[in-house]
């Protein structure tokens, strides 16, 4: 695989694309400040020496992922960054930071081949203060199931594994949900009963051997580890980059151990994983070539006028800025122009990323264009390139529409996974919980089932002339062209392949404002394991407590009635805690 062309401030990217197996580096159960196993000290005496710096936080990139986030987090709190660029640098480090992201085994590659792991082992052996982010939790313990097995860093007791999806819990696990804090951890004093964002497919468990470790647990199918803390040495599960304020308030405590409490809030306690809301911003150049916000009424994004100009709602940072404060959890941009334009040549779209990130402390996600593709200079990129800049812009997930239909039809066709396609070369790096599918179908009325081969289902309202069935034909190129297939199969097949979540449109409902397509929505989130967002019609709050409570979505997504602050996110989210759905405040 070649490696991505662009710049990084990590010296380790082109190493993080490896997947061979890779042995324990640490191998210590027993957490000692004073013991380093003897592999290490047959090599070389590593001392630690921190700098005097306290506006200085050192941060351990490894060039897989959005670092970007976290970057911006430490800066918003008035700290500046210094980049590990050897292991040197880890062991003089005042404060370190590894978020780590992406798949588990080629985060170990890259640990093991620049001798970070053995300086990470001695830092944290030496208790000095330490805050593991996500993968960076999971790197701590003795091996992950995830591709493996394969070694970790050996100072936890533990195997990381995988949810069991059996129990009828969508994997992976992508949300805001509760902690249950099992012990003093000096970060998370300030959460409360507040949520906070995860996103895994793999967990630590609790047992006998960690439970001196554990600081916080999370409830998802099973109890699973959500926090550690040993003396200065944390790590968190869950994303605080992420989790705006309360989030945060973690990387604050950690960073400023000594800082006050600030006010506890006494509002609804979170209980268990919420349900979602959306806002979701298309964006396209209009004609004067200002990208902006637009949207579309059954994909036609332009007036009906004389003009016939782009619909301009506003501009995307500031729109994406305001819905954060509005209490979005979460953000997607959808450059619906990308299908046919070269993704990394729409540098304004890449910036929007940037700045967005900068101010916006939730997921966000970005679509369009996510292909491999050959530039008029006949330079080839891979998807994997593409989707890689879009992370390092700022992008937590990014949304693949019309390669995944294309990706789905030949699977289907050949039933072999090649490894080739966009779906497959992404989460196989990044994780299956950074790879959307996004699924443009169009309802095709039947009076009879057996008319086509595709999954069809009875519809609750008829059709124009009577009709009582339906079946999803998927689209690409924007809605533009029809392709052989449902739904109902592409859902199947792209979960197969290795996405990690599916944001389910509909052409039929986009832009009517009259309440999402039920049928549709029950019809795929019955089907698969994987979450599913349900988008398109939205009018009304009503319309989201009408789809949660009768399907099995995991989120719900808007965009026209947010932007022309017809519904505002509040109202829905209160709406819906009024009728008993959990929901994030």
């Amino acid at each position: 695989m070649d490696a991505a062309p662009f710049t990084s401030s990590s010296t380790f990217k082109t190493a993080s694309i490896s997947s061979s197996s890779t042995s324990l580096i640490c191998l210590s159960k027993n957490f000692s400040r004073n013991h380093l196993p003897s592999k290490f000290k047959s090599r070389r005496n590593l001392s630690v020496r921190a700098s005097n710096d306290d506006s200085v936080v050192t941060l351990l990139d490894y060039g897989a992922g959005n670092v970007r986030s976290v970057r911006n987090a430490i800066r918003h709190l008035g700290f500046q960054i210094k980049d590990v660029q050897t292991p040197k640098d880890i062991l003089n480090a005042r404060r370190l930071i590894f978020p780590g992201v992406g798949a588990f085994a080629p985060a170990m590659d890259v640990l093991n081949s620049t001798g970070m792991g053995e300086a990470l082992c001695t830092y944290i052996q030496n208790d000095r203060p330490f805050l593991g982010i996500c993968l960076g939790l999971q790197l701590l313990f003795e091996s992950s199931e995830e591709n493996g097995p394969v070694g970790g860093l050996g100072l936890i007791p533990g195997v990381v594994g995988r949810f069991d999806s059996s129990k009828g819990f969508r994997v992976p696990h992508i949300g805001w949900n509760a902690l249950q804090i099992t012990k003093d951890s000096e970060i998370l004093d300030d959460i409360g009963n507040r949520h906070v964002y995860f996103v895994h497919s793999y967990r630590a468990m609790p047992s006998k051997e960690n439970k001196d470790w554990i600081s916080s647990t999370c409830n998802y199918g099973d109890e699973f580890i959500a926090s550690v803390r040993k003396g200065k040495v944390h790590a968190v599960q869950f994303h605080p980059e992420k989790s705006g304020d309360v989030g945060l308030s973690v990387l604050r405590r950690f960073l400023l151990p000594k800082s006050s409490l600030t006010e506890k809030r006494t509002e609804r306690k979170a209980s268990k994983l919420a349900k979602r809301v959306i806002a979701c911003l298309d964006v396209r150049t209009n004609d004067e070539g200002d990208l902006v916000v637009t949207k579309g009424d059954q994909y036609d994004v332009r007036e009906h006028a004389e003009q016939n100009e782009v619909r301009n709602l506003g501009k995307p940072v500031e729109l994406a800025a305001q819905y954060y404060r509005d209490g979005a959890d979460e953000v997607s941009f959808l450059n619906i122009t990308g299908f046919r334009d070269f993704p990394l040549g729409d540098l304004p779209m890449l910036q929007v990323l940037r700045s967005a990130s900068e101010n916006v402390f939730v997921p966000l996600t970005v679509g369009g264009g996510i292909r491999d593709f050959t530039d008029s200079n006949d330079r080839y990129y891979s998807s994997l390139e593409v989707a890689s800049e879009y992370f390092r812009s700022g992008a937590d997930k990014i949304s693949i529409g019309s390669d995944a239909v294309h990706a789905a039809e030949e699977y289907l066709k050949t039933k072999v996974k090649t490894g080739k396609s966009s779906i497959e070369q992404i989460s196989r790096v990044y994780g299956n919980q950074a790879v959307v599918v996004s699924i443009d179908p169009r309802r095709m009325y039947l009076n009879d089932p057996s008319e086509v081969e595709f999954k069809s289902i009875r519809l609750t309202k008829q059709g124009p002339n009577g009709e009582e069935y339906a079946w999803y034909q998927c689209t690409i190129n924007g809605g533009r062209e029809g392709r052989p297939i449902g739904a109902y199969e592409l859902a199947k097949a792209v979960e197969e392949l290795g996405a990690g979540e599916i944001l389910l449109n509909c052409i039929d409902c986009d832009g009517q404002g009259k309440g999402f397509d039920v049928d549709l929505i029950k019809m795929i989130s019955d089907a698969v394991s994987i979450p599913v967002i349900a988008s398109s019609g939205a009018g009304a709050v009503e319309h989201f407590t009408d789809v949660f409570s009768k399907t099995n979505a995991s989120a719900a997504l808007a965009a026209g009635i947010f932007h022309r602050k017809e519904v505002p996110i509040r109202s829905v989210k209160e709406h819906l805690l009024k009728e008993g759905i959990e929901v994030r405040i």
